[in-house]
This record gives C-alpha cells, structure tokens and sequence, in this order.
C-alpha cells in the first residue's frame, strides 16, 4: 500500500488514540521535561556509602571507659 503523503505526528496519534487528551503533550526533539525531584541516584549512593563509612569508623574506635 503506498501513501500519498506522509502523516504528521499529530494525524498518526490522532488514528492510534482518537483525540487529544489535555495529559498527553508533544515536545520538540532534545527538550527534556525531567523535573529535579531529589538527589540523584548516584548522589544517594554516595551518601549511603559515607553514612557507611561513619559507622564503620566509630566501631572500629575504641570505647574511652
């Protein structure tokens, strides 16, 4: 089957889902919507590894009796 014309994104989303729901939203390539929620996980990581690291110090300090 050969197309006369290509569709564009909104015709395709358009025959995939019906109309458009106000939730769904097209963003230009390379634009990133990523909202800063908390640390990282790499940043959580290191974090638990220092609070590891604490713990570790004072075991390994002997108790002034």
């Amino acid at each position: 089957m050969r197309r006369l014309r290509p569709l564009s994104e909104a015709e395709c989303y358009m025959r995939l889902y019906g109309d458009w729901e106000s939730t769904v939203t097209v963003m230009a390539p390379g634009h990133s919507a990523r909202i800063a929620i908390g640390p990282s996980g790499e940043a959580l990581r290191r974090l638990f590894e220092e609070r590891l690291d604490a713990r570790e110090a004072d075991v390994m300090e002997p108790e002034a009796a």
